[in-house]
């Protein structure tokens, strides 16, 4: 689509997946903000710890772990053009010293340690047959104790496996092979791979309110969307969003974020003992 179409919709946050909303009032771009603060204080994120950022997108996860948090970055996209964008927004905010962007796939990476992994909106892609290489391959890559941040959407159990494929249209014309597993599915897989899963947010009705941003970006610069991806294809990103806004409201479809993590023969997991506080056992 280029990256100025998803400019369009997405706004300068360049933030593809789910927002959160701490009122219902906030700007996307706020709430953008926000989700991303939430994944890095989920993960405990402290200066100098390392972080590889899985389907990084343009960049924006990695740029506010390292901005806020002091974190060394490791962002990886199969897109030549979301990591041209990202490589120039690390340029621009001087953080090139602690962000590195690569166009890699996550099963290529092998430079690990790392303390935590994000995975925000990518897992979808996966596919059920590659989903339990995808769990050993983000267990492999953390030190003892490290945190993965799952963010994905899930499917409604439905005990058919041809009904996590998305729908015919969807993977017509959006997302081709996506397939959407049930929650419960995910962290049984997650879980045979190793992890201890701590933490499951369900943040559905967060999706509804972010789509329906995206249409109203869509709609107020129509005209320049329709010369930017061609009028067909803005009706069916209208159509799909707008629809999936729906699907997510009347619980079709959720978005889930799971904090797991790598647990060493000790049974030390680093997690603090109150709950949600993100921490570690002495914050």
């Amino acid at each position: 689509m280029g990256n100025a179409f998803y400019a369009l919709v997405l706004g300068p946050s360049m933030v593809y997946s789910c927002a959160y909303w701490e009122r219902p009032d906030a700007t996307l771009e706020e709430a953008q903000r926000d989700k991303l603060e939430l994944i890095c204080r989920k993960l405990g994120l402290k200066e100098g710890d390392r972080l590889l950022d899985v389907g990084c997108g343009w960049g924006s996860m990695a740029l506010h772990a390292a901005r806020h948090h002091g974190a060394r970055v490791v962002g990886i996209t199969l897109s030549a053009e979301q990591a041209a964008h990202a490589r120039k927004r690390v340029a621009e905010e001087g953080l090139a010293d602690r962000v590195e962007i690569r166009v890699q796939d996550y099963r290529d990476v092998r430079d690990g340690p790392y303390d935590a992994i994000s995975s925000i909106g990518m897992a979808e892609h996966v596919g059920a047959v590659r989903y339990r290489e995808y769990a050993d391959d983000l267990y492999a890559l953390l030190t003892d104790g490290g945190r993965l941040l799952n963010h994905q959407i899930a499917r409604r159990p439905e005990g058919d496996e041809a009904a996590y494929h998305v729908d015919e249209f969807i993977d017509a014309y959006v997302f081709p092979d996506g397939e959407l597993a049930p929650l419960g599915r995910t962290l049984a897989t997650l879980e045979d791979a190793g992890f201890e899963a701590r933490d499951v947010e369900a943040i559905r009705e967060h999706y509804a309110l972010t789509l329906r941003r995206w249409v109203g970006n869509l709609e107020a610069d129509w005209e320049r969307a329709a010369r930017l991806a061609g009028p067909g294809r803005a009706r069916v990103w209208r159509l799909y969003m707008a629809a999936c806004a729906l699907s997510f409201e009347r619980n079709r479809i959720g978005v889930n974020q799971i904090l797991a993590v790598k647990v060493p023969g000790s049974g030390a997991s680093g997690m603090p003992l109150r709950a949600r506080s993100w921490g570690s056992p002495d914050r």
